[in-house]
């Protein structure tokens, strides 16, 4: 036996407490051990530690499971000095998951487990679990009134506003406390740097971006002041150098620049224990710099520093960009090859340069699997848009000088791997997830419905109910975490284009899918079995025009009042789009994106016109029979309808003796009674209850009530008779009709994420499992709304698909001779849109009866005569 495998085996001994330690006094032991001397390698002595202790059948102690926190907390803070930022935030994560457990008092749970665990998850871009992190430590620092843990709290919360694009309200949070609090000059400082770094970043959508670049310097330098003397705050120091470096890069003020950063290079190597990650980040904006200076030789070299820093294996100097397999969930990793792929670009290699933003997506995807909350997954997104944005102006290059079809079709892959994926990932989860899993996730979106409705009563709030499902929806996501699938993150991500051909062949139809970048518009056609891309400048007028357009539905009477102006408009934002003509195909299927999926498509005028009679315009509607999805992937899986035979559960509140009576509400229902079965509740009936319930046993389901699109702080929601539903809280639902119908106002209208999409009433229907929706892009008219609803069943019963039910209807209200001129304005008829399958339409139950009775007969016709009348009849088949 050698002498590792003995040590292993004394080790192991110790773990069991053979020698008869205490179990704590074992644990301290170890801790003080790997402390005196500690490495990446000797780490592994202190998850030997713990996995002995919880073998060890003796009964856990207080003291023992205290000791076991400390050494979590430890181990988390050297794994977190050694890069290995998921092993810390899990070990912190164990470490305050016992906290909860066992109520410890004498350890400062604060300084050393939730600041840095806050901290991390900000690192991470697990914003939700920061945000909460911090507001749990900050409600234990004010209880026991430690006011500089209460500031550490604040400042770390700041960080969280800021990284969620949330600027103001870190503004606003820090400015106050500045004004407030009584503040040591370390404190202010910091806090300063912090507020600077907002303004700073204020600069790309404030209107007065001067003023907001002002304020931001003097923040910085107010902040360099208090800082310059307190030799404890030479990192935060540095950072503020830093800061003025960027302000003064954006200002193009190059040299300064450089002299700021050369003082933030000083007060970096005064700080003692440089971090592995804070040393690359340094690397990393040197990097910056030199490329801003046009030194392409020095950020590459810049560049290879942070990849040895950050990678232990990184060998490969000459061809610069790392092993994939070497890659780890890392922002500053992200930072550098999106860097170098912008240096390969300048030397002119753009293959090159798709090469480092793939290793750049892989990242993301590793990013991507570590978190739980949609709302961090989303914000995660964001940065992947900008990149993938790059990304096609690169292959939208290479095929105008190469020709070759291959690099529109990875742009448009590429494109679609952009499209939902945070509403794609749910729906994966709620297929693969285990029971004990979903029914974890059910109570995070309880706790966190609880949360937000007790945020939207603003200072009338209350603060310990806050704190308290705050602290609920932590330990859910800490067992969500322990009991996660393996698998639950391996979701297709792959793409068959040729079964999209095959699809829009069998459908008579083209696919007209939108990327909305923050420079211009791709547009992606596909017909034919060919792909055709399309750049689409918002330079100019471009931009405005589309907005003007879409801001004529906010007012009933905008069109009314210059209907040419409507029409001039229309036809060129038509134009302007790249929608392809009607000539081939009679369906369009289109996926929007940004700004677009607020457009009302089938209302684009396709021909100009001079006409102030509506119902002569030339609309797209006309053309083409258009359905919406929010992803190519949406579209060529959808799957057939579950129900054979349709019936609608119809939710009607009508709110009748009230200021927001739905008068016509009433019309609706008798339309559909006139030519549906199913179950249908009114007024108070008119249940959220009565709703969940009822809602798996009918193929459509139709709410006809009021509904909000909410605004940036609150949520969209929509009314039932006796309270009023967020659209998160239809997540758990677990439904699966036919269709969705909601007839109410700005269903699909909510807070708008690039490729996501609007966080509306229709997506809380899609989280829940509904794949085939109609619902309002606008606040609708209870008249107009009434007459599109008895056109679209009418058009059902006549068994026409959903989809085209749908185009029908609105060219039905167009003809029809007793809605007069001024209501046929596209504001009242176009408001509709319809998501989900083209599916051809369904053959009726008096259809299959026919069969039935024609299979009866021949079985007849074979019995009473099996010879003859069988040659006779194969003879007509022939025929």
């Amino acid at each position: 036996m050698n002498l590792h495998h003995l040590y292993g085996l004394l080790l192991l001994f110790v773990n069991l407490n053979v020698f008869g330690q205490h179990q704590e006094d074992q644990i301290y032991h170890a801790i003080d051990v790997f402390v005196a001397n500690p490495s990446a390698k000797a780490l592994q002595n202190l998850t030997n530690t713990e996995a002995g202790f919880w073998k060890n059948q003796k009964p856990k102690t207080n003291e023992a499971l205290l000791a076991l926190v400390v050494l979590n907390c430890n181990k988390a803070y050297y794994e977190n000095q050694y890069g290995q930022l998921e092993k810390a935030i899990k070990s912190y994560e164990k470490a305050w998951l016992l906290c909860q457990k066992h109520h410890f008092k004498g350890y400062d749970i604060i300084e050393y487990c939730l600041k840095p665990l806050g901290n991390l998850y900000t690192l991470l871009g697990d914003y939700d679990n920061a945000e909460n992190t911090i507001k749990q430590y900050y409600f234990i620092a004010d209880q026991e009134k430690n006011e500089p843990q209460k500031v550490a709290a604040i400042l770390n919360l700041s960080n969280v506003y800021q990284n969620t694009g949330n600027l103001y309200k870190a503004i606003d949070l820090l400015e106050k406390t500045i004004q407030t609090e009584k503040l040591t000059s370390t404190q202010k400082g910091i806090l300063l740097n912090n507020l600077g770094a907002d303004y700073f970043l204020t600069t790309k959508s404030f209107s007065m971006k001067t003023t907001a670049i002002e304020k931001a310097e003097s923040a910085f330098l107010k902040a360099v002041l208090l800082l310059k003397n307190d030799k404890s705050q030479a990192e935060t120091l540095s950072n503020s150098y830093r800061n003025l470096a960027k302000l003064k890069i954006e200002q193009n003020d190059l040299a300064k620049a450089s002299d700021y950063f050369e003082k933030a290079k000083t007060a970096f190597h005064q700080t003692s224990g440089q971090e592995p990650r804070k040393k690359a980040q340094l690397y990393y904006e040197a990097a910056f710099l030199a490329f801003r200076q046009g030194n392409i030789k020095e950020a590459n070299q810049n560049i290879i520093s942070v990849f040895k820093t950050l990678l232990p294996d990184y060998t490969d100097f000459k061809s610069i960009l790392p092993n994939q397999n070497s890659l780890y969930a890392e922002t500053v990793l992200l930072d550098a090859l999106d860097l170098q792929a912008a240096l390969y670009l300048t030397k002119n290699q753009p293959k090159n340069a798709l090469k480092s933003f793939a290793l750049s997506f892989y990242i993301e995807e590793l990013f991507q699997s570590l978190l739980v909350y949609e709302n961090s997954k989303i914000v995660t997104q964001i940065r992947n848009r900008n990149r993938t944005e790059k990304c096609l102006s690169i292959y939208y290059s290479l095929y105008e000088k190469e020709k070759k079809i291959h690099y529109i079709e990875s742009a448009f892959l590429l494109s679609e791997q952009t499209k939902s994926v945070v509403l794609k990932s749910r729906l994966h989860e709620n297929t693969n997830l285990s029971r004990e899993e979903k029914l974890i996730l059910q109570q995070l979106q309880n706790w966190n419905t609880v949360i937000l409705k007790e945020q939207q009563k603003l200072e009338r709030a209350n603060i310990p109910k806050i704190n308290e499902a705050i602290k609920k929806q932590n330990e859910l996501m800490l067992l969500l975490k322990k009991n996660k699938s393996e698998d639950i993150n391996e979701t297709n991500t792959t793409f068959d284009l040729q079964k999209l051909y095959v699809k829009l062949a069998q459908d008579n139809a083209v696919l007209t899918e939108y990327f909305a970048g923050s420079d211009g518009i791709y547009n992606f056609t596909v017909e034919n079995k060919t792909i055709k891309l399309y750049y689409i400048s918002l330079e100019g007028t471009g931009f405005t025009s589309l907005m003007e357009f879409i801001r004529f539905f906010n007012d009933p009477n905008a069109i009314n009042d210059n209907p040419q102006n409507y029409n001039r408009l229309g036809s060129r934002i038509y134009k302007n789009l790249k929608i392809p003509s009607s000539a081939k195909h009679k369906n369009l299927i289109i996926i929007p994106d940004g700004i677009l999926s607020f457009l009302p498509f089938e209302a684009l005028i396709t021909k100009e016109s001079t006409t102030t009679n509506f119902a002569k315009m030339h609309y797209l509607v006309n053309d083409f029979n258009v359905a919406y999805n929010n992803s190519a992937s949406f579209y060529v899986n959808s799957v057939p309808f579950p129900k054979t035979k349709k019936t609608v559960l119809g939710i009607f509140p009508i709110f009748e003796n009230t200021d927001f009576a739905l008068t016509f509400s009433k019309n609706e229902l008798q339309s559909i009674k006139k030519n549906f079965d199913g179950q249908f509740f009114e007024n108070k009936a008119a249940t959220f209850s009565n709703f969940k319930q009822n809602a798996l046993h009918y193929s459509i389901l139709h709410l006809s009530t009021h509904a909000s699109s909410g605004d940036l702080e609150t949520p969209a929601s929509i009314k039932f008779y006796d309270q009023e539903i967020l659209y998160s809280e239809l997540y758990n639902l677990h439904i699966k009709p036919d269709l969705v119908v909601l007839s109410a106002c700005e269903t699909g209208i909510g807070k708008l994420y690039k490729a996501e999409g609007a966080m509306s009433v229709a997506r809380g229907f899609q989280f829940a499992g509904a794949q085939h929706l109609l619902f309002s892009l606008w606040k609708v008219n209870d008249f107009t709304t009434s007459v599109f609803m008895d056109d679209f069943y009418t058009n059902l019963k006549k068994d026409h698909s959903y989809f085209e039910a749908n185009a029908r209807a609105k060219r039905d209200f167009l003809q029809d001779p007793n809605i007069p001129n001024a209501k046929k304005s596209p504001y009242y008829w176009s408001a509709f849109v319809y998501y989900g399958s083209i599916a051809p339409a369904e053959k009726s139950s008096h259809y299959i009866v026919y069969i039935i009775s024609i299979l009866i007969l021949i079985g007849l016709f074979l019995i009473f005569n099996p010879y003859q009348k069988w040659k006779i009849f194969i003879k007509s088949l022939k025929k």
